[in-house]
């Protein structure tokens, strides 16, 4: 089934500058898995190793924190929208 992943702008350079990329999977880590898949630079960006996401990369589907659901093995509807929210630290 086709979703849609949201892009945030600091990833953009690793996905052609989209702001969104249109991907197959039934379950959040098959739709993530088809990302790199299609990007390979942007696998680094956002996976420790080939299965764990990095801790500071935080994905919702629908937006609701798949932290909050089945993590990875979330199961997605047709049509559904996943984001990718990379955590953003610093300042004073």
């Amino acid at each position: 089934m086709s979703v849609t992943i949201l892009i945030p702008t600091a990833l953009r350079s690793f996905v052609d500058r989209k702001s969104e990329v249109e991907v197959e999977g039934s379950t959040v880590g098959e739709a993530l898995a088809n990302l790199a898949g299609q990007y390979p630079d942007l696998k680094h960006q956002i996976y420790e190793d080939d299965v764990k996401l990095r801790g500071f990369v935080n994905v919702f589907v629908d937006g609701t924190n798949i932290k909050k659901l089945d993590g990875l093995e979330t199961k997605l509807a047709q049509s559904a929208t996943v984001m990718l929210v990379p955590a953003i630290a610093g300042g004073c």
